[in-house]
């Protein structure tokens, strides 16, 4: 090989060398601090970058991007002298490389110890029940402390959040009871509340079924009571315009004893005393209707025998024996219906003494009877 191409060879090699050494390519969002002969010189951006080779190096190399840092659980006690177990999340982002990189040895085990000696302090002056229902004001106050401690870090905390709060088991499982206790006593009070609306409900509806039960009773009676005061009045003047004598009445009244008789629900009958005299109303208006018209013939004619010599009336007499004529017959008819209508009342008051008498000797009831 030619000894002069050795040595441009090595010139080349030394020249790329030199190259690569000068150029550094930064990617978006990260930063590199650089140090010159060990002191910083600059903070790279996002692309392209010359550096003097040798006399520059790269010092730190940092994410901007906002991260999450989650610690381990922490123990804390509370007012209440009772050991809780606490994690938090921890939102940040870098915001001045350089002082990231030299205000502080290693921002992350700072802020955690920062993080862990605030929540000693604030939830030391809270109980258990206040720790566990106050998440909103703890987190607020560890935010401003962080906020205000890692600044001139170079570090801006976006967000801090308590993760999980874990009390003793004991605790736990005194909490369980209690949580247990409270919704079997909801559950008592709301069986209870409706309990008491159906127990309402029930009451409203039988109230107003009993209302308007008696409502329709009461319309009920009041139409029955209309119609049979319209049935009697119609009665009263079917009756009187008729001019019905005492001895139709009294025959009606023979008309309606079966029918008290027929009732099932009678243990005894009541036979009226004016019964006989009803009869022999009856009896008597027809039998003086069959005697109408005979004794005054049988006078007139032994007037007649007596006094040959007394005027006579052709016309009259002609009159009186037709309507004597006429009038037998139907004599013999009423006094035939009268007789039937005594033969049927002497039936009911004989049926009515018979059923009296079956009553009396029955088991138990013939001392009630008697009396």
């Amino acid at each position: 090989m030619d000894p002069v191409v050795i040595p441009i060879l090595v010139a080349a090699i030394v020249v790329v060398f030199l190259l690569a050494a000068t150029v550094r390519i930064v990617p978006q969002a990260r930063r590199y601090n650089i140090e010159r002969f060990g002191r910083y010189r600059r903070t790279l951006q996002p692309g392209l970058n010359f550096v003097v080779p040798v006399a520059d190096r790269v010092n730190t190399k940092l994410d901007v991007r906002e991260q999450v840092y989650s610690s381990a659980p922490k123990p804390v006690i509370t007012e209440d002298n009772l050991v809780v177990n606490i994690d938090t999340v921890l939102y940040y982002q870098i915001t001045d490389p350089r002082a990231a990189a030299y205000e502080v040895a290693d921002y992350l085990h700072a802020i955690d110890q920062l993080t862990v000696t605030t929540l000693r302090n604030v939830i030391g002056s809270m109980d258990l029940e206040e720790t566990l229902t106050s998440r909103e004001e703890i987190n607020a106050r560890l935010r401003a402390v962080l906020d205000d401690a890692t600044g001139k870090w170079g570090i801006r905390v976006n967000r801090v959040e308590i993760k999980a709060i874990d009390p003793p088991n004991t605790i736990k499982e005194a909490m369980e009871k209690q949580m247990r206790a409270e919704r079997d006593k909801r559950a008592a009070i709301l069986h209870a509340e409706g309990e008491r609306q159906a127990k309402i409900l029930t009451a409203e509806g039988t109230k107003q079924k009993d209302i308007l039960e008696a409502q329709g009773t009461q319309q009920a009676m009041i139409l029955r009571a209309d119609g049979e005061a319209k049935a009697v009045e119609r009665v009263f003047q079917a009756v009187h315009r008729n001019n019905a004598d005492p001895k139709i009445l009294a025959y009606k009244y023979l008309e309606t004893l079966p029918h008290l008789a027929k009732s099932e629900n009678n243990t005894f009958w009541v036979i009226p005393g004016e019964l006989t005299e009803a009869v022999r109303a009856v009896t008597g208006a027809f039998g003086d209707r069959s005697t109408m018209g005979l004794p005054d013939a049988a006078s007139r004619g032994g007037a007649a025998a007596a006094d040959p010599d007394a005027p006579t009336d052709s016309a009259p007499d002609d009159g009186g024996a037709q309507e004597l004529a006429a009038a037998s017959p139907l004599s013999l008819d009423a006094a035939a219906a009268a007789d039937e209508v005594a033969k049927q009342a002497d039936a009911v008051v004989n049926d009515a003494k018979a059923e009296a008498a079956k009553v009396t000797q029955a088991p138990g009831r013939g001392q009630t009877t008697g009396e």
